[in-house]
This record gives structure tokens, sequence and C-alpha cells, in this order.
């Protein structure tokens, strides 16, 4: 729920514009000064209760500079990371902890501390251009799943492109936000500000269909109706898709022009009709690893045409919020609820017939739905992708035989 549904992805997004603007100094986040000045006093008692309070008191005065990263962290892992936000968490509690501990035992060092002033402001709104660009993740979420189309992948990069161009105008001083110190563009600054050109750079052939594979999993597929100069799909033209009739939603579409179903019932018919074997991929729109193995192992050419030559293609999104006809709903039999929606009862079926419930989860069926094989999961390597099909394929024949 809190990682596809409209609701906690756009309060997310919300939350991220909020915290955006406040580093970009529009206001300032503060806590109420009573809860300060209550935990202040208490920090004089003495002992761990006297140090637990110490710390509080710190965290609530930087509450304004340190709120918005730690909610940045939090609803990273309300969505469904694991290893980032402990990363993040550990990360943020030494930068407290560290500084004490070393001038405690060097106290002579504090002499020769940086006085806050201009570089902290210019982090700060650093930080703003970070907290805004990283919202619009949200917001994709929720528009691919309710396929709401406000935000396809060029409208998308082209706002990316403008909120990191306005970070680099920042950092080389030719735009000034209200308390900047109006010093000289240090060397830092002035390298750090080429890294962010240099990534703008990289942004802009993905406007006209380049698939940057490196922000794949952040990024809205690219759409057979995108506008594409070097057309992807071309790799999938020389070959006659496997396919019997058209799909079921065909709202939905697989990457790189490849042709197939998005019905479990529909891909099995056409399986026995043309006697191949089913490639399963259950998927989801909010699916950072799902994206990441379609565009740097689904795009190899090699692989794209075991898919689309030797395999009836089956995508099951897990996470669709499409409202399914009467007849379509089921009762699961692993909950007991009823499937309205084309999400849950493709997760319903992950979860009864495969017993897995994570995604990407790659599967090859005989005509019968039986598994031919062990399957896979996220596997960023395309040898050992294309191993697993030709294991698939020869399974099948072998079964035939």
């Amino acid at each position: 729920f809190l990682s596809t549904h409209w609701f906690p992805n756009l309060l997310f997004f919300l939350v991220f514009i909020v915290f955006g603007l406040s580093f970009l100094g529009l206001f300032e986040i503060t806590l109420p000064h009573s809860w300060v000045n209550k935990a202040d006093a208490s920090s004089e008692k003495g002992g761990y209760l006297g140090l637990f309070f110490m710390a509080l008191t710190l965290a609530l005065v930087s509450f304004s500079c340190t709120g918005p990263i730690v909610g940045t962290i939090l609803i990273r892992s309300a969505n469904g990371e694991f290893l980032r936000p402990i990363i993040g968490m550990l990360g943020f509690s030494l930068s407290f902890a560290l500084p004490f501990t070393f001038f405690a035992i060097f106290p002579q060092a504090l002499k020769s501390l940086p006085k806050s002033g201009g570089w902290l402001h210019s982090v700060k709104v650093v930080l703003g251009f970070l907290e805004l660009a990283l919202a619009l993740k949200f917001l994709s979420i929720a528009d691919q799943v309710y396929h709401w189309q406000v935000l396809d992948r060029e409208v998308y990069l082209a706002l990316w492109i403008a909120i990191f161009s306005g970070m680099f105008l920042y950092l080389w001083g030719f735009v000034h936000i209200e308390h900047d110190t109006k010093a000289p563009v240090g060397v830092p600054r002035l390298v750090f500000g080429l890294c962010v050109f240099a990534f703008v750079i990289y942004l802009i052939p993905g406007l006209f269909g380049s698939p940057l594979k490196a922000l794949a999993g952040y990024l809205p597929p690219i759409k057979e109706n995108s506008f594409n100069i070097s057309n992807p799909n071309s790799n999938t033209k020389s070959y006659t898709p496997l396919i019997c009739e058209p799909p079921k939603y065909a709202h939905l579409s697989l990457p790189h022009g490849l042709k197939g179903y998005f019905d479990y019932d529909q891909a099995l018919a056409c399986a026995k009709k043309l006697n191949k074997p089913i490639f399963v991929d259950f998927t989801g729109h909010g699916c950072v690893n799902c994206r990441e193995m379609e565009a740097s192992v689904w795009s190899e050419p090699f692989v794209l045409k075991l898919l689309q030559t030797e395999f009836v293609l089956l995508a099951l999104y897990v996470d669709d919020k499409i409202a399914l006809e009467k007849e379509d709903m089921i009762t699961s039999t692993y909950d007991g609820k009823i499937k309205d929606n084309l999400g849950k009862k493709n997760a319903d079926l992950q979860i009864s017939k495969f017993g897995y419930n994570a995604q990407p989860y790659y599967l090859i069926l005989d005509t019968h739905g039986s598994l031919l094989q062990k399957p896979i999961g996220y596997a960023n390597d395309a040898k050992l992708f294309e191993a697993f099909l030709k294991e698939g394929i020869k399974n099948f024949q072998n079964k035939q035989n």
C-alpha cells in the first residue's frame, strides 16, 4: 500500500516538495520553543538521563536542517527499501556522534572549526534542489500505477534537467538566493558544479530516446509512443511476435517493443495453441529493480531475440490498479479475499501458485502452467539470464519428446 497507492505517494511527494522549498529558504520548519527549553532544562540533571536530554536538545534545535534528511530516509524505508535507509541512518547518527567524540579527545581542535555561515547555507540550498528532484519519483509511481499520464518520461526528464540546471547555476554563482553571501566560488564548489553540469548533459539524450541505463530504475519506462530518435524497438521488428490475439489490458506494454500478454489465462491458451513455453515476468510499475533488468539485461540483442522468438511472453503487474470486470474477479485461496483489480489478482497468483511475493520474479512454464526450471529474481547479468532462458527452452523440448 505504501509503495504503490496514490495517497501515500502523493503525500510523500508533497512532503518532499515542502522539505525542498524549506531548504531553498522559502520558509523554515521549526519545533515549538517550549519543547527545546524543556529538553535543555532536563539536560542539566547529569548522569545518563542528562546525556539523553542533551542529545535530544541538539536534535530539536537542528530539526529545521535535519528533519528533511531523516524524513527522506524514513520515507524510503516505508517505501520498501532496506539497505539504503540503514546506511543513511548510520551516516546520520555518525555525523552527530563523531564530532563530539573527536573534540572530547582533542579539545584544542575546536579552535580550528569553520564558522557556520555562507557555506552551510549553500549546502542547504543544494539539498533543497535534491529534495525537489526526489519528489518526482513518488508522483511518477502513482502516475504509472493509476495511468494518469501526467508525468511521462519526457516531462520527468525535462523537470530533472531544469532542477539540476538550477543547481549548477547556483553553485557557479550565476543565481543567488536570499541569505547568500557574495563570496567568490571556491574550487570544491566549482568541481561539484562541473559534476552537476555533466549530469545534466547525460540526461539530455534521454529526451530523445536514450535508455539512460544508469538511471533506469528511477525513470518512467520508455513507451512505444515516446519520442525516440534511436528507435530501440528496431531490435525486435524482424521477428514475428508469438501472439494469437490482441492482448487484454492493452493499456499495459512490454519494454523494447516486445509483444505479449498481461493475462495468465490468455497467455496459457496461446501457448497451447502455438506449443511454446511461457516466459512469465512478475513485475510492477513501482519496481526499481524491474526497470534496471529491462534496461540492462533485456536490452541485449541475444536476450531480446530469445524472448521474442522462443516464448509466449506474459507480464503480470502486481501493482496495477485497473478494476476488473465481475467475471474476471477471483476469491483468493490464500487469504479468502476477493481480488477486484488486476494488481491484486496477479499478486495473489504469485503468492498462491508459486509461493513468492517479490519482484522481479521470472518463471518459464510449459503449456499446462507447470514450472520447467527453478525461477530467478533480480540478477543484473545478461549471460546468466540468457542461460536461464536457454535452459527453459531445452527443458521444454525434452518434455515434448
